[in-house]
């Protein structure tokens, strides 16, 4: 296997409370110390019990953070919604960007959870959120 980039974009379901600040400083803090070890990127926002989060880098290290994510008990029903090769990363700065859910973000995330996903528009955001924090 080469190092060739992908993105991986996925939803899941939170076990337990997931708008406690508890949990989010831990899901961020393991994420951030997890990915910079791996060389992953990509952007994590937490809304209404669910995760959206976008992980870029190379294959073989992607496929070992979704088997960690598939038997991590603060998560459930994993679904990816693209995972694709790319040419170059879009959250080259940060290991695990927190993105806060503003009110224009929410209805943008809520279409995208209830399965009206749009790569573009709602990776456009997540990045313009982040560079923003």
């Amino acid at each position: 296997m080469g190092l060739e980039l992908e993105r991986i974009v996925y939803i899941s379901r939170a076990r337990g409370d997931a708008d406690s600040l508890a949990l989010q400083v831990d899901i961020l803090a393991t994420s951030q110390r997890n990915n910079a070890r791996d060389n992953l990127t990509g952007a994590l926002m937490i809304h209404n019990g669910q995760f959206l989060q976008v992980l870029e880098g190379a294959a073989q290290d992607l496929d070992r953070l979704m088997k960690r994510l598939a038997a991590d008990p603060r998560h459930d029903t994993v679904e990816v919604l693209e995972r694709a090769p790319i040419a170059s990363r879009r959250f080259s700065g940060w290991a695990m960007a927190s993105v806060r859910v503003t009110p224009a973000l929410e209805a943008l995330l809520a279409s995208t959870l209830d399965g009206a996903w749009s790569s573009d528009e709602i990776l456009d955001r997540m990045q313009d959120a982040a560079q923003a924090a």
